[in-house]
């Protein structure tokens, strides 16, 4: 069976299109945290909320469909995140993620002092995401661990 040259072109020109798309996606860029509110105060159950801002460095946009996350500082867990609604991340720009933080009280007091005196904390983040884009979704897992440095004085 021989090729027309449109049919040719069209097929090139369509392959050249979708084989960029089907790269998997760079690492999103954490920026900050902002916005940082006590939502539900008590021994046994402590809430936070907070914005965290990102950068999403792909050529396309991405939608982030729910996030599982373990929170510790200086190896001690501080609490736990779940976000199971869908947010929009628009292609080379700065998103924010809204984050609601159910805190493990009794370890957190470990932490307290490091934080209250400025020293240096190795926050680390582990869980899974979901992201994808259009209606195909893909979990990722997330290691995230680096030295912050915290101050309240």
């Amino acid at each position: 069976m021989k090729l027309k040259w449109p049919t040719l072109f069209i097929s090139l020109a369509l392959l050249c299109i979708f084989m960029p798309s089907c790269r998997a996606p760079k690492d999103l860029v954490y920026r900050n945290f902002i916005n940082l509110k006590v939502e539900k105060m008590g021994f046994e159950v402590t809430a936070l909320t907070l914005d965290l801002i990102y950068y999403n460095p792909n050529k396309f946009g991405l939608q982030l469909g729910y996030a599982n996350l373990d929170i510790y500082v200086n190896g001690n867990y501080l609490g736990h995140s779940t976000q199971d609604y869908q947010i929009t991340i628009p292609k080379l720009a700065e998103f924010t993620l809204p984050l609601r933080l159910d805190l493990d009280l009794k370890n957190s007091l470990k932490n307290l002092i490091p934080t209250i005196f400025g020293k240096e904390v190795t926050v680390k983040i582990t869980g899974k995401v979901k992201i994808g884009k259009g209606n195909i979704y893909k979990s990722f897992p997330v290691m995230y661990e680096e030295n912050h440095k915290f101050s309240l004085f």
